[in-house]
Parts: structure tokens; sequence; C-alpha cells
């Protein structure tokens, strides 16, 4: 891990970063952890409790963000399939810095309506930011925590119209909230994407790159973080892609990226967590990828890559 994420992580989840290091074994991760559920990022610390009152989610989120100089609730309205008004929640986080030039990085979850982790992990990441804003200083972070409402309502992976969504993008699809979420793309023209998402057939972690060449040494250390909560998957052949340590270079078409007009391609992620595996291990590995995502592209920043 680079040295810079692994103080990050450290630093937010309480552990001393100036030990030496080793591999970490199955008892070094439980000892890491508090008494009660480990909070990694230091947000909530209470076990995972997922509701599909999606208003009643938000609700806190929304307060936060009324009493937050750095967080607006910016939820995007769109019509159903049926003609009513609904919305998909946004929150924008403006971490503290020159926001002229602030990277604008976007993290979605939730495109499939059963996949409750990456939805949580966002919501905790929302509740940290408000207490602790440094930690996205030089970002403009826009969270997407439910981009299928009616899955994530409904508990089900398809959308109103009985479609996958992540197969809709960039085809002229009819589907709403691909069709809203393709103009958020198109105006905020994100420096870097990262969808999370869970895969019931795999047994460990592992993640898409696409984008900008230099995007699999991003991903690469998200994998090795993620790595103290929950396995990662080695097999040479995941989804039916060609893996290498977990690293999938290929993909499917039609999935929640950015828009093909855009020169720059910005550093492109998904990252899944095994569906079957504890609740909130896979929040706490969505968070630590987040975290250590975050801190390495601003290291190949640093370091004059141009990414």
């Amino acid at each position: 891990m680079e040295e810079g994420a692994k103080h990050l992580l450290c630093r937010w989840r309480g552990v001393r970063s100036d030990l030496p290091a080793r591999a970490l074994t199955e008892s070094d991760t439980v000892a890491l952890k508090p008494p009660s559920t480990l909070d990694l990022l230091g947000a909530v610390t209470n076990p995972v409790s997922f509701t599909r009152d999606l208003e009643k989610w938000t609700a806190p989120l929304d307060a936060l963000a009324e009493s937050n100089e750095h967080l607006s609730s910016e939820h995007v309205s769109y019509l159903s399939k049926h003609g009513a008004l609904a919305s998909l929640p946004k929150y924008v986080f403006s971490g503290p810095g020159d926001r002229r030039s602030h990277l604008k990085v976007g993290i979605f979850a939730g495109i499939h309506g059963d996949e409750d982790s990456g939805v949580e992990a966002i919501g905790r990441l929302v509740e940290l930011l408000g207490r602790q804003p440094e930690i996205a200083r030089g970002y403009e972070l826009f969270l997407y925590p439910v981009c299928n409402r009616h899955g994530y309502l409904a508990n089900s992976r398809w959308s109103e119209g009985g479609l996958d969504l992540n197969r809709e993008f960039w085809k002229g699809s009819e589907e709403p909230e691909v069709r809203v979420l393709e103009q958020e793309l198109e105006a905020n023209r994100f420096d870097g994407i990262v969808a999370l998402h869970s895969d019931d057939t795999s047994e460990g972690l592992y993640g898409f790159v696409k984008g900008h060449e230099l995007t699999r040494y991003v991903l690469e250390p998200a994998l090795e973080a993620a790595g103290m909560f929950l396995p990662r998957n080695f097999d040479k052949s995941i989804d039916n892609f060609e893996a290498n340590n977990g690293i999938i270079t290929q993909g499917y078409e039609g999935i929640l990226t950015a828009p093909p007009t855009q020169k720059f391609r910005p550093f492109e992620i998904v990252f899944e967590t095994p569906h079957l595996a504890d609740a909130e291990r896979q929040v706490q590995a969505h968070l630590a990828a987040i975290a250590v995502i975050l801190e390495r592209f601003k290291v190949l920043i640093s370091e004059g890559q141009n990414i």
C-alpha cells in the first residue's frame, strides 16, 4: 500500500501507522476492531441496519447538509415510467482548499437495488465528511447512494421497467434513471468515477478498471486495503472476464461510465464486494477502498502523472 494511503487509512481507523509493516492474519483483523462494530471511518458505530424507507434513510443526511457549509443535498428529480415525480439522492461535498482547482469525483451505488452495502457505505461517508472535512481536501465529491430508486424500494436488481440499468448507459435508453444519471455525467465531466457493487457469484473482492491507463495503480492499493476485511478474488476468470489479482480490464457494454464525448478520460473503477459475505464487512471494505482510492489519486497527481 502507498505510504500516504497507509497513513490515511490508519488515521481513519485509529490504528498506529508507525509500526513495521507485515502481512495481516485473520486474528490481526479481529484484534484491530473495537469492542463493537468496527467503524472504519469514524462516522457510525452501529451495526449495519438497512431500511427500505428512502426518505427516512436520507433524512439525517439532509439535516446534516442544512447545517454544514461544505455539504449540500441536491437530489435529482425525474418522472418515473408511470409519470410520477421521483428523485435520486445526491450529495455534494466540497472539501477545504481552492474550489477552482478541486478534483471532481463521482461515487455511485445502488444501481442494482438489492446491493445494499454500497448504499450504506456512501451514507456513512457523508456523515464522516460532515464531521471531518479535511478528509476531502482538494476534492469535490458527488455522491449518489441510490441510483435505482425502484429497485432499492423493491429490494430488486432490476428497474421499474424490468431492466438491468447497468447495461443501459449511452445507448439511447428510455429508462428515466439512466437518462437523469447520463445528464449528471455530462454536466459534471468527472475526473474520477467510482461505482460500488456487490456480486453474489464471487467469494472475494475484485474490481474493473477503465479510462485512464494508470487506473489500475489506483485500484490495486484499494483492493489491498479492503482485503483487511474480506478476501480478494484471485481467480484467473471472474464474471466471465480474464482477471489478474482481482483486477479486470475489460467490461460489459452499457455500464455507468463517463460520456463517450468526454475528451479527457477519467479514472473509472467498479469495486465489487462478495454479496454473500457479512454485510458489515462489505461496508468496511467499500469504505477502505474509497479512502485509498482518493488518497492514491492525489498521490499520482502530486507525482506529476497527469492522471
